[in-house]
C-alpha cells in the first residue's frame, strides 16, 4: 500500500510539472509578440498595422490560456478517477493535486483568454478607425 501511494504521489508531481513549468524553450505561438515589441508597440500604437499586430498578439495569448484550460480540465478527469487525489482533496481542500484546484485553475484560464480576446477586438476596431 505504502508503494503504490509512493508511485502515486510521484505521477501527480509529474504531472503537476508538466502543467506548470515554463516553456520558455517551446516556439513561440504564431502572433505572440516578444515582450520587447509588445512593450514598443503598446507605446507608439498609431498606426493601423500596429493595432493589427497587438490584436494577432492577444489572439495567441487567448489560444494559450484556453489551451492551459484544457489541459487543466483533463487532469481534473484524471484527478476523479484516482481515490489518492479524493482522499487528499479532503484533507487539502484547493491543494495542486485536487480536482477543485484544477477546476478553478481551468476557469481562471478560460477568463484570462475571455479578457485577452476582448483586447484583440479592441484593437481590430482601433485598426478600423482614420489615423489622427
Amino acid at each position: 500500500m505504502g508503494a503504490k501511494l509512493f508511485i502515486s504521489g510521484v505521477l501527480a508531481a509529474g504531472l503537476l510539472l508538466t502543467a506548470f513549468v515554463d516553456h520558455g524553450t517551446a516556439q513561440q505561438a504564431p502572433g505572440k509578440l516578444p515582450a520587447a515589441e509588445l512593450r514598443r508597440l503598446a507605446s507608439a500604437h498609431n498606426a493601423p498595422a500596429d493595432h493589427l499586430q497587438l490584436a494577432a498578439h492577444y489572439r495567441a495569448v487567448a489560444a494559450e490560456h484556453e489551451a492551459d484550460a484544457k489541459e487543466h480540465e483533463a487532469l481534473a478527469a484524471e484527478y476523479e478517477k484516482d481515490l489518492t487525489a479524493k482522499g487528499r482533496a479532503q484533507k487539502h481542500p484547493m491543494s495542486p493535486a485536487t480536482v477543485e484546484h484544477c477546476k478553478f485553475y481551468a476557469q481562471h484560464c478560460r477568463n484570462l483568454a475571455k479578457e485577452a480576446l476582448a483586447m484583440a477586438a479592441e484593437h481590430d476596431a482601433m485598426a478600423k478607425q482614420p489615423a489622427h
